[in-house]
């Protein structure tokens, strides 16, 4: 079982859909159409598909793997407004930055939500006001 992570605080898993790998995309376009993607997967062979995709979900295969933030900017930056989710190793010092990033939410799994329960991750909710570019501008 897993645990969502949101600005509000934690969720349960609202997504009852599936998802697919970007290897398995169908060929006729699902009702609801939710993509993993593996950390060195290349965004752009999702452009042609974008427009028809729900959520993508962003695999963080060790805390210190930073590519998915990455991932998460270039989708961004290519037109992708859908659910942007991340998953796996992220920590709670690492939500600031994934929703920077593009990130709508953090999936964890419930191990690590015991270790860093939802106060440690709210601390990090208010991810626009600690923003060091925002605080040099004004």
């Amino acid at each position: 079982m897993t645990t969502l992570v949101t600005d509000t605080g934690f969720q349960t898993e609202d997504w009852a859909n599936g998802f697919f790998r970007l290897e398995e995309l169908p060929a006729n376009t699902p009702p609801a159409l939710a993509v993993d993607l593996d950390s060195d997967a290349e965004p752009e062979a999702l452009k042609p598909h974008l427009s028809h995709i729900d959520m993508i979900r962003v695999d963080f295969p060790s805390f210190a793997d930073g590519r998915g933030f990455t991932i998460a900017r270039r989708l961004r930056m290519m037109g992708f407004h859908g659910r942007l989710r991340a998953r796996g190793h992220v920590i709670a010092d690492q939500y600031a930055m994934a929703r920077r990033a593009g990130f709508d939410e953090v999936e964890i799994s419930e191990d690590l939500a015991a270790r860093q329960p939802e106060d440690q991750w709210q601390f990090r909710a208010d991810w626009r006001a600690h923003d060091y570019q925002s605080r040099l501008r004004t």
